[in-house]
């Protein structure tokens, strides 16, 4: 069995070792993107040259979960003292982190607190997101312009850019209990060709996993020849992200080396290409179907499973071959004639383990295992109250 078979999936890290091992990446990213050179990590961080070149080997042969040490992510300082470094390097945007180190020890003088030491100081500074400093240290209008700029530009290339969206669509389908209910829609849109590379259709308002699934469906190969748009984005934008789901997906775009970009709730940058095709959903698709919202008819009801089939169909071809307004291509040719080789995960398998199953700790109670609103039980363990 070779080494690499024998490092556990990401998932089957505790979130203090999936941690650790997102501060190792923060420390050696910018010399994985050519910005800095080992010596000037070594001298601003203070870790030692052959550690770094450790990490990077690890990285390079085994992705984000590199191997972590069974006691990793834990800084061993006291709560307060955490909080107290955080302010400290979110009030003060122009003083290093030897400066943070001197104003930290002497509060813990004052408290009488345990005083950390200059990488612990680092690590928590490598916790607290770019995204988030930016915001304390320029203001919104600053963390706008950098965070959001990215979606205001076109791909040039089909893959650098996906964006993600999610919609209620205005259409009534029967529900499992026989009920007409609106469902819910997520999109999964090629900024380059503006194909489809993935979408969901579910009863359930959005959450984490509805852009997991859809993200599942766009990475991998589809089942239907005719739908061969695939493979890992460089850039990953979408909105709607709760704080479960960007720990959860930034771990995994770390893993599968993607860009991941929340847009701030209430803040919808860049949508509208999505919104386009919803748009285009509604006027080329849903009109001509039962249940349509403004139809006023009473036919009968799809259900979610024949709206889903023929959602497909309407994508794969109708939309796909239809000429876009913007790029005056079919987004199945912009795709196409592009003539590259998408980068795909090592194999479904792990995309599985990475996109569908939370390495999360879950309580088991006497009637079992609470999970998504769920109840997991085992019968020979069962034992009623």
């Amino acid at each position: 069995m070779s080494l690499h078979n024998e490092i556990p999936p990401l998932t089957a890290y505790s979130e203090e070792q999936r941690q650790e091992a997102m501060t190792k990446y923060q420390v050696i990213a910018p010399y994985l993107r050519s910005e800095k050179t080992l010596t000037v990590i070594k001298v601003e961080t203070g870790i030692a040259k052959r550690t770094l070149q450790y990490w990077i080997r690890d990285y390079e042969q085994f992705g984000l979960k590199g191997k972590t040490r069974s006691d990793a992510g834990k800084i061993h300082l006291d709560p307060e003292i955490v909080v107290a470094i955080e302010q400290l390097i979110l009030k003060y945007k122009r003083n290093s982190l030897t400066s943070i180190l001197r104003m930290i020890c002497a509060q813990c003088q004052e408290h009488d607190w345990q005083q950390p030491s200059y990488y612990q100081v680092y690590k928590i500074s490598q916790s607290l997101s770019q995204s988030l400093k930016k915001l304390a240290h320029n203001g919104q209008k600053a963390y706008e312009n950098q965070y959001d700029l990215i979606h205001r530009r076109e791909a040039n290339y089909p893959n650098e850019i996906w964006q993600a969206d999610h919609t209620l669509l205005d259409i009534l389908v029967l529900n499992e209990k026989g009920q007409p209910e609106r469902p819910w829609l997520t999109i999964i849109l090629d900024d380059y060709s503006r194909a489809v590379v993935g979408y969901f259709l579910t009863f359930q308002a959005p959450s984490a996993i509805q852009t997991a699934l859809a993200l599942h469906q766009a990475i991998w190969h589809k089942r239907n020849l005719d739908w061969p748009i695939c493979g890992i984005p460089e850039q990953f934008y979408t909105d709607h992200g709760s704080d479960f789901t960007s720990n959860h997906l930034e771990q995994v775009a770390i893993e599968l080396k993607m860009n991941l970009v929340f847009s701030a709730v209430g803040v919808p940058r860049g949508r509208g290409k999505i919104e386009r095709f919803f748009s285009s959903i509604n006027q080329l698709f849903l009109q001509d179907l039962p249940g349509y919202i403004g139809n006023g008819t009473k036919a009968v009801l799809l259900t979610l499973k024949e709206l889903d089939e023929k959602l497909a169909g309407f994508i794969v071809y109708n939309y796909h071959h239809r000429t876009h307004g913007t790029t005056k291509k079919a987004p199945i040719h912009a795709w196409n004639d592009a003539g590259f080789l998408p980068n795909m995960p090592e194999s479904l398998e792990s995309l599985d383990l990475l996109l569908l199953h939370v390495a999360k700790a879950r309580k088991v109670h006497s009637d079992g295992i609470h999970f998504q609103g769920l109840r997991y039980i085992d019968i020979t363990l069962y034992r009623p109250a």
